[in-house]
């Protein structure tokens, strides 16, 4: 890939200096490693994106920062990469910069890097952090939108949220929950976020408690936070928990690792009457068609990229006058309802 046009269309991907990317390209030293990798990232997106490149229409270069682990990032990615081709005249391409244990610190740097060198807009999945706010208030100012992504900064400068309603979600878990488990059953469920820095996690927690006390006031939730969504950290946190909690027999799962948390239950000797989580990822799908998990609060995350991508071009003046739905409807999906 040595043509002129190829490269610059690199180097904007990757933000770097043309110059950079021909070493790179070309394998000459000076290069550092983290850039040859950030090199080598931004070619594999533009041939993700080969769609778009080279299409005639008004171009828009959107950066999509996000803390999440690896198995959401994909579902992410590739939602959005459905979504980009069919918003044609306008033409969208992506730059990632995703992880899955990401310090607020290196979210923030990644922020003020976009910032220096100039985008259309940001989808951000983040903290609730200061900091964070801060520099999305940076980036604000200097007329770049931030589209929070199924977690939200409320209080900050932010164009508008997308994603679930999500203290709807948390209400829907524990009627299903109540339901399930009977209103007469005094019993713990444990209830496990990813970490309470999520506003969105912590929007449906909020929501699932309200309902309990409202109308199942003999079922009590007990709190497994700050895994981050991740298998070991997840799976010794829970095992903790039921050692504590001898009456916990259901699960409503707000962060994910829900392997995790079944390997937990099973090393405890515990049965799980019932079993809640949420997205349609990889993960949850295997758990459901086998039968593991009892349902998953599922939202259209297509619906979502359209509606950020929506909302940045009418932050720039181009595409509907009208605002976009932002907020997206609970799905429940149970082992008989798996899309296809």
């Amino acid at each position: 890939m040595s043509h002129p046009h190829l490269l610059k269309a690199i180097a904007l991907q990757a933000g770097v200096s043309l110059a950079t990317v021909d070493r790179v390209v070309h394998g000459r030293p000076g290069v550092r490693a983290h850039t040859v990798r950030r090199v080598e990232q931004a070619r594999a997106e533009l041939d993700r994106q080969s769609a778009q490149v080279g299409l005639q229409g008004r171009k828009f270069l959107l950066d999509v920062v996000v803390q999440a682990p690896a198995r959401f990032t994909r579902v992410v990615r590739d939602a959005l990469e459905h979504e980009m081709p069919l918003l044609h005249p306008a033409i969208f391409r992506a730059r990632y910069q995703m992880g899955e244990s990401m310090e607020v610190t290196e979210l923030v740097a990644a922020l003020d890097k976009i910032a220096a060198r100039g985008s259309h807009g940001v989808l951000l999945k983040a903290p609730n952090d200061a900091r964070v706010v801060a520099a999305g208030a940076r980036l604000q100012a200097r007329g770049i939108p931030v589209v929070t992504l199924v977690t939200d900064l409320p209080d900050s400068a932010r164009l508008a949220y997308v994603g679930m309603d999500n203290r709807a979600a948390g209400r829907t878990a524990a009627y299903l929950l109540g339901q399930w488990l009977g209103a007469e059953l005094r019993a713990g469920v444990l209830v496990s976020l990813s970490s309470t820095r999520f506003r969105g996690e912590e929007e449906r927690e909020a929501g699932f408690a309200a309902a309990l006390r409202e109308h199942y006031p003999l079922l009590q939730a007990v709190d497994a936070s700050e895994g981050l969504g991740l298998h070991e950290a997840t799976a010794a946190l829970v095992l903790e928990r039921l050692r504590q909690w001898p009456e916990v027999c259901a699960v409503y799962s707000i962060g994910g690792a829900n392997a995790a948390i079944l390997q937990a239950f099973g090393q405890a000797g515990r049965a799980c009457k019932a079993f809640i989580g949420h997205d349609l990822d990889a993960d949850n799908l295997a758990l459901l068609r086998k039968g593991q998990i009892s349902a998953v609060l599922h939202h259209d995350l297509a619906h979502d990229m359209r509606m950020a991508c929506l909302l940045i071009l009418r932050s720039h003046g181009v595409g509907p006058t009208q605002t976009p739905a932002t907020l997206s409807g609970v799905q429940v999906v149970t082992p008989f309802n798996v899309p296809i």
